[in-house]
């Protein structure tokens, strides 16, 4: 008799420790959020403020913190969050102590378009609207840059980002009228003519070349117009 006695007392101590495990369970998730974290990874630049991101954090008419969190649909929230023309990503989750933390990556710019209208080009080779809470200190390009050729602009700003001697020297990018481009940099007057990209890092590191002769022979400021359209030379025109 002790022994189905003892039995049942453990089957009812292990219903009540589940109940309790689940009321408590309950209680908690249907309180409110503890706190609410914001947190910008990567750069400090920030190209939306945490005021306006703070408007996003609203479901049903109601904002987050005051949402019980069985309630607060975190893949929506990031889904929302995610939309925003400044942002890369964003990842919500809720932790231990039922804070809620926002996680935001921004876009990264590569370049500014200066014609009208102005827009960034980012890192991936997408169109970024100029933000009204941080300008970008980033390569420009003129001239009309569109969707036909976006591609084309983007390989060349690519190559400029990846090669140091260009990324440092290289400040604005043209796109002429037949969608031919051309570079200037900071310590030249001349204008480097690449045409079309065909055997782009080829004529870069010819133009590379060309550059370190003139500099050492102290003849760049002779050049009116370098162009690189040829393949294996350059021909300096001054």
């Amino acid at each position: 008799m002790r022994k189905y006695w003892n039995f049942t007392k453990g089957v009812l101590m292990l219903l009540l420790l589940l109940f309790l495990y689940a009321f408590t369970s309950h209680q908690n998730n249907t309180r409110p959020l503890a706190s609410l974290n914001i947190n910008f990874v990567g750069e400090n630049t920030l190209f939306i403020s945490k005021e306006n991101l703070d408007k996003m954090l609203i479901q049903n008419n109601t904002y987050v913190q005051c949402i019980a969190r069985d309630v607060l649909d975190l893949k929506a929230l990031e889904s929302k969050i995610s939309t925003h023309s400044m942002i890369e990503k964003a990842e919500v989750y809720i932790d231990v102590k039922g804070n809620l933390s926002i996680e935001v990556e921004q876009r990264k710019p590569l370049a500014r378009v200066v014609s009208n209208p102005q827009f960034y080009i980012d890192q991936k080779g997408k169109i970024m609207p100029l933000s009204a809470e941080f300008t970008a200190r980033v390569l420009l390009v003129h001239g009309l840059v569109q969707e036909s050729n976006l591609e084309s602009v983007y390989t060349l700003l690519k190559a400029v980002d990846s090669d140091s001697f260009l990324k440092l020297y290289t400040t604005d990018v043209i796109v002429d009228d037949k969608g031919e481009i051309s570079m200037r940099l900071r310590d030249c007057s001349f204008e480097i003519l690449i045409g079309d990209l065909s055997n782009l890092h080829q004529k870069i590191a010819n133009f590379k070349a060309f550059y370190q002769k003139s500099k050492k022979e102290k003849t760049l400021e002779n050049y009116k117009t370098v162009n690189l359209k040829f393949d294996q030379q350059v021909v300096g025109i001054k």
